[in-house]
């Protein structure tokens, strides 16, 4: 009989109490130097390595650590640094300039940043451009050496492989890419040598590209990039690993002139093993196969996982068969251990980053030791997910009901756009390119503070709610001596944009160190969707209308869409998520009408995740669509027709989602835009757009203030492509990460430029007349 290994993708690298957040926050702060910094990190690095030992992983990945972003890392290795970087002079690059790309500084812009596929993790776009492409530093093989020298671990270093790498950079046209792939293909020619010199056995090239839509003249290219590192480094074992769905060519896919290939069990709609059992998998190659979620939180039906195992092996011999996590584990929190305040029935129903590689070591250790050597644990499993199955969270009659009865209904607003919106303009008399901000507002320490106080009982709920109404209060004045035109309330009773709705509704639990990287040092803490949703009273309400009563401007209500609170949270696996998605619609469109029967007659309701959920696959995508955009227009299509609808999305490739927008149907949408640096805007030179729009024209991302003059030639080239009555004026995101002087600052000079821009436009109009 064979022997099986176990195998991981990547470790999530944040450590089980955010240890490398505060270490690179500490260093931007200047409260550590750079040999501390490097030093701190080194020991979270090596602690991720040593856990995944001790939990019996035979291959262990390295690389997959970073300082900020891993496509950042390639970027930098390779010398992808921009011109607008002026300290950068050549060679390695230092830590200041890493940064710069990340974060921005006073004097120059981050470099963009967008999801990375269908996740909630968010990558640093590389800025192609063939002068600089040099092998600055390879860091697979630095890691490779330290986790060997330090514990004596061989390991398997991890890298972005080339058409991946490509396909997700910009800064090159079509006709250039030949000659992009000659110049990279010398430097991932240096890397596989030196590490086949070093003696490593295999090496992880990630291409999960390989599972979108690619065609088949990409499909050549991937060929031949293969083919040329095949014979680079030919005593060098290559794993082509995929994830997130199944792969596009998988005939072509398992022909590469490649070791192993990595392929996802679990998100794949069951078409890998449906192409693995028609078209077979060669028998030189060995099948690194992605079996237990790693992007969801549930415990795995151990019984389904046997029987997948075992149908693999109809198709490959056991000894060349790796079990492994569907994709890197950075998508998940560390570790269960940590979750104290849960019940019995959800905590053991869970399994974080541990948890997932100790169900991988027992898959393996049932096949090489007897399924009766893991008896008792999958009896085990069985109960706990059955317990959770039967339990009355998961089983409320009218909610389920009321979802099957909405599937049927006809969403949308009573009005044409056009018709309403001279209603509302007529209604809230605004000038023409309104300023406002996308709604919450810096949470300083003392706001994090008064919420602990409340949240450890230290505070009654009166201090509490006077604490957040004295910050709405003097928020509401600053925005007034800025001079916004439309306001909000701040946010400051909200730990996180979905979190806070999840408190709200029945049908959430919630983690205690549930912690996973967003982009950067940010990370989130998703709640659970653990069992049918509902509303139980209004969530927003109050604070909307305190807020309003303080000016005789108009204060948005502020709320988190359908689709984004699904794609943000950890959603229950035991029904579809278009289902979830509805019966979040259905609780949603309660409060907006609770708000408007309030008064607040601006509603916002934010959709950033909506294109994070797309289906990697053309083919799958308009279901995904129908469903998504039906529930948007559910929550928010009951209003009255003067009532405004505001959307946000965090999305730059606007051009081909153009018309998905549209059919939101929201009044006016906000668009995260100011890291592509205005190219958005040439979308509409295709295209048309005829409802309200704001793009936002600063990054709230980066500490920096940016120059009013900055501002004003981003409002110029919108409005060139933009009619003035439809373009809105406000940053790109939320400001709650952010300080209050440089909120202050930027929001000030924002104000400015939509004061300059309208000067201008009016003195133009009156020379023309």
């Amino acid at each position: 009989m064979g022997i099986l290994k176990s195998s991981s993708l990547g470790y999530p690298r944040i450590g089980e109490d955010r240890e490398w957040k505060r270490t690179l926050e500490a260093y931007w702060s200047g409260k550590i130097d750079e040999a501390e910094f490097t030093s701190q990190l080194k020991a979270i690095r090596l602690g991720n390595l040593q856990k995944q030992k001790k939990q019996g992983i035979d291959i262990i990945p390295v690389n997959d650590f970073t300082f900020y972003d891993q496509m950042l890392d390639m970027s930098v290795m390779f010398g992808l640094v921009p011109e607008r970087y002026s300290a950068y002079e050549g060679g390695s690059v230092p830590l200041s300039v890493y940064y710069s790309m990340a974060r921005g500084n006073n004097d120059e812009v981050a470099s963009e940043m967008t999801k990375w596929f269908n996740t909630n993790y968010h990558y640093i776009v590389p800025e192609l451009k063939l002068a600089q492409l040099t092998l600055t530093e390879n860091k697979p093989l630095t890691a490779y050496r330290e986790a060997k020298e330090k514990l004596g671990i061989e390991t398997k270093p991890v890298l972005i492989g080339p058409y991946t790498f490509l396909s997700l950079s910009k800064g090159f046209n079509k006709q250039e890419i030949p000659g992009i792939i000659l110049s990279l293909l010398p430097l991932y020619t240096q890397i596989l040598r030196e590490l086949e010199q070093e003696g490593v056995k295999w090496v992880q090239m990630d291409e999960p590209s390989l599972v979108s839509s690619i065609s088949k003249d990409d499909m050549q290219t991937v060929t031949y990039l293969y083919e040329k590192l095949n014979e680079a480094a030919p005593n060098l074992n290559i794993m082509l690993q995929t994830y997130f769905d199944a792969v596009e060519h998988y005939q072509e896919v398992i022909e590469l002139q490649v070791q192993g290939i990595g392929l996802d069990f679990v998100h794949d709609k069951g078409r890998n093993l449906s192409n693995l059992e028609a078209f077979g998998f060669p028998k030189d190659k060995v099948l690194a196969a992605g079996v237990i979620d790693g992007k969801n939180i549930w415990l795995s039906d151990l019984s389904q996982k046997i029987e997948l195992v075992e149908t693999l092996k109809k198709q490959v011999a056991e000894d060349q068969i790796w079990l492994q996590p569907s994709c890197s584990l950075l998508h998940v929190p560390v570790t269960v251990r940590n979750e104290t305040a849960l019940s019995k029935e959800v905590k053991e129903a869970l399994a974080f980053a541990d948890e997932k590689l100790e169900e991988i070591t027992l898959l393996v250790k049932g096949n090489n030791q007897g399924i009766e050597a893991i008896a008792e644990k999958v009896d085990a499993n069985k109960f706990t997910i059955q317990t959770l199955a039967n339990s009355n969270v998961r089983n409320h009659g009218s909610v389920q009901s009321n979802v099957e009865k909405v599937k049927t209904r006809t969403a949308g607003r009573q009005l044409p756009f056009k018709d309403r919106y001279q209603k509302q303009q007529e209604f809230f008399k605004l000038p023409f390119l309104p300023s406002t901000t996308i709604g919450s507002f810096p949470q300083t320490f003392e706001v994090k503070q008064a919420r602990g106080k409340f949240n450890r009982g230290e505070w009654t709920a009166q201090q509490y709610e006077t604490y957040v109404n004295e910050e709405i209060v003097r928020w509401i004045e600053i925005q007034e001596e800025i001079g916004l035109d439309v306001l909000v309330h701040g946010e400051f009773e909200r730990t996180d944009m979905v979190e806070y709705f999840g408190h709200k509704l029945g049908g959430f639990v919630f983690l205690e160190k549930g912690w996973v990287q967003s982009y950067g040092s940010r990370c989130v803490k998703p709640p659970v969707i653990y069992g049918d949703i509902h509303f139980i009273e209004p969530m927003t309400v109050k604070e909307s209308v305190y807020a309003q009563s303080l000016t005789k401007k108009t204060v948005k209500g502020m709320l988190t869409g359908p689709v984004t609170i699904l794609n943000w949270s950890f959603v229950r696996d035991d029904i579809s998520r278009e289902n979830v998605c509805y019966q979040l619609a259905l609780a949603l469109e309660k409060e907006i009408i609770a708000l408007e029967s309030a008064g607040i007659k601006m509603i916002q309701v934010d959709e950033p995740a909506l294109r994070e959920g797309l289906p990697l696959k053309k083919s799958d995508r308009d279901e995904y669509l129908n469903w998504a955009v039906n529930s948007f227009l559910i929550s928010t299509s009951s209003v009255e027709d003067t009532t405004q609808i505001h959307t946000h999305m965090c999305y730059c490739d606007f051009n081909s989602f153009m018309d998905v927008i549209s059919s939101l149907d929201a009044d006016v949408i906000s668009i995260e835009t100011s890291r592509s640096h205005g190219e958005l805007a040439s979308a509409f030179e295709e295209k048309t757009y005829e409802k309200g729009i704001g793009l936002g024209v600063y990054d709230i991302h980066s500490p920096r203030v940016p120059a009013v003059e900055e501002m004003v030639d981003m409002i110029e080239r919108g409005i060139k492509v933009l009619d003035k009555d439809q373009f809105w004026i406000n940053p790109d995101c939320g400001l709650k990460t952010r300080g209050i002087p440089e909120t202050v600052a930027s929001l000030k000079n924002m104000v400015e430029a939509a004061k300059i821009v309208r000067e201008n436009l009016l003195v133009n109009q009156q020379a023309n007349d």
